[in-house]
């Protein structure tokens, strides 16, 4: 088989897997639209009424995931009047901020109803104008709701209850944690001291619900906390590698975690689970809201869609407080980027939301690689130049046989002329002689597919721990390249990618058919072409390989060609002897 033949389907193989993907993403495996689309968002959400309905009893962890959530449930709890409780006021705002995060806690419920990344802009030339993970307005609406469901009737201090706090603003300022305290009381003897616990230089919110029972009877309820964030369709660009990401609701059942698809959840109604050491979040590519409950049992995880409002919840079993005692009940909040070492601390699952596919096993050890020589170096760009030359010394004696493979080839293509001249019309014997040839100069033409093979997997590597790492997320490299997970805004690196992939093919043998030579022309181009909207740490990552690869070939094209001559002069000389 020629290798040039190999190499151009190689190349359009690849081509032809990543325009798989992508449209796989857009329109595979997608079940009939619904005859009404659901109604837009047209103006600010207030927090809706809706409260999931306590579970008696759940099941023992093993995990159900039917989609109707069908169980024998305990009812829904007081009426919408009662739930408020007996202090029916109009509800306070209260700012947070410490030194990642500007937050708006509503007195109502304790809701955290908006959240500003004091690190993170939108884009890196607007410095003020910050990322905004929960709003309540209608274009970026996400709320994240905590509170206690009560099994009896009567108040209870779910989403909806009034709370008091003893100040509307508090600052982090030089300490190393900040408490925010609520308070609620059904006027009964029941309250609950709520409080919400931040920490310096972390997206984490510990929230913490203590239930005091200083009633005559025994009190009855659970746990919940839900993330309602906004739900809309994504059109998806080749110009914009962004719209590839993933950006809606996930949820983790104790073994896998699961992106269930928006028009799934639209026609066959809400996903149901239930699970020990489960969580539920909602992604917006880079940045991450979670809810990951602190106790080890079963709760209930629901995620829904209702007028473009995806809706994940949690809940657990119904405890019973008795009269005079209290009960402490424990949430974890995550509110910012996914920071792999802040979501490991909270829950090594709680990893997966940095979604590498189906080469998490290669991206994985990669992330780590580039964290590692980034502490070093602290320059992204410049860890990706100095991965990708470790990853070439690695794989040096492998590509280098290789490349003498295709030295050789090189060596004898006068050889292989003559025979193309000699038995132009006898393809078969033609193809006899050349084999025949290949086997004599010890040549294998299929080996010069082995660095593609071997490039292709770091590839798309770093492809998506390019796309997924917020690590690396608007991270400058040098002159023009201040963000090297978006494209080159000038094209210069593509540019520069197609006139060495120009290079590289003529260190290689060329092609004998004509053909295939017109279409090893054109590769630079089309290449240049199709990496022209990758993220340029990407474009950076293939220009240094193929640097590296001309620089390896050259070197042993020449020591081919001297030891080609030294085998010549040797052969001269033994015939003069003879």
């Amino acid at each position: 088989m020629d290798n040039q033949r190999l190499l151009v389907w190689a190349a359009f193989g690849l081509m032809l897997w990543i325009t798989y993907q992508a449209w796989m993403q857009d329109y595979g495996q997608r079940p009939a639209q619904p005859s009404e689309a659901p109604a837009p968002i047209t103006a600010p959400v207030e927090s809706g009424p809706e409260l999931p309905a306590l579970v008696e009893p759940l099941n023992d962890g093993s995990g159900d995931a039917s989609r109707d959530g069908s169980r024998r449930e305990a009812g829904d709890g007081p009426g919408l009047d009662a739930a408020t409780g007996p202090a029916q006021t109009r509800a306070g705002t209260i700012r947070v901020q410490t030194d990642v995060l500007e937050i708006e806690i509503s007195e109502q419920g304790g809701t955290l109803q908006r959240a500003m990344l004091r690190k993170y802009p939108v884009h890196k030339d607007r410095p003020n104008d910050l990322v905004e993970l929960l709003s309540p307005e209608a274009s970026n609406y996400g709320l994240l709701e905590t509170g206690l469901r009560t099994a009896g009737g009567g108040a209870e201090p779910n989403h909806l209850a009034i709370f008091s706090a003893p100040a509307n603003h508090f600052e982090l300022g030089s300490n190393e944690e900040l408490v925010v305290p609520l308070a609620w009381s059904d006027g009964q003897g029941v309250t609950v001291e709520k409080a919400l616990r931040f920490t310096r230089g972390s997206y984490r919110i510990d929230v913490t619900q203590k239930l005091i029972n200083d009633s005559e009877a025994e009190w009855r309820g659970a746990d919940y906390a839900q993330i309602r964030r906004r739900s809309f369709p994504i059109e998806r660009s080749m110009f914009d590698v962004d719209s590839y990401s993933f950006d809606g609701p996930v949820i983790f059942n104790g073994e896998k975690s699961e992106k269930p698809d928006r028009d799934d959840l639209l026609s066959d109604g809400p996903m149901t689970q239930t699970a020990n050491n489960g969580w539920v979040a909602s992604i917006q590519h880079h940045f991450l809201s979670a809810v990951q409950p602190a106790s080890d049992q079963p709760y209930r995880y629901s995620i829904a869609i209702k007028d473009n409002v995806a809706v994940s919840s949690l809940i657990a079993a119904p405890v019973a407080v008795a009269a005079g005692g209290e009960h402490v009940f424990e949430t974890t909040l995550f509110v910012g980027p996914k920071l792999q070492r802040q979501l490991e601390q909270i829950s090594p699952q709680l990893k997966l939301t940095v979604d590498y596919g189906w080469l998490t096993i290669l991206s994985q050890p990669l992330f780590w690689l580039l964290s590692k020589v980034y502490s070093l170096v602290t320059n992204w760009g410049l860890a990706i130049i100095l991965v990708t030359i470790l990853i070439k010394i690695a794989f040096y004696k492998l590509t280098e046989a290789s490349g003498r493979s295709m030295a050789k080839m090189r060596e004898i293509q006068p050889r292989m002329k003559a025979l193309q001249d000699r038995y132009k019309d006898d393809r078969q014997q033609l193809s006899q002689a050349m084999m025949e040839l290949y086997k004599r100069e010890k040549v294998n033409p299929a080996a010069g597919c082995l660095p593609i093979l071997i490039q292709m997997p770091f590839f798309l590597a770093f492809y998506w721990v390019l796309l997924e790492s917020v690590e690396m997320r608007q991270a400058p490299f040098a002159l023009w390249i201040t963000d090297l997970s978006s494209r080159d805004p000038y094209f210069i690196l593509p540019l520069i990618m197609g006139a060495a992939m120009f290079f590289q093919q003529k260190l290689n043998p060329a092609p004998a058919d004509p053909v295939q030579a017109k279409v090893m022309q054109i590769m630079p181009v089309v290449f240049t072409g199709f990496f022209a909207f990758f993220p340029s740490g990407l474009v950076l990552y293939w220009v240094t390989n193929t640097l590296l690869s001309i620089a390896q070939q050259w070197r042993v094209n020449k020591v081919v060609h001297q030891e080609a001559l030294a085998a010549k002069g040797v052969k001269k000389k033994k015939n003069g002897d003879d």
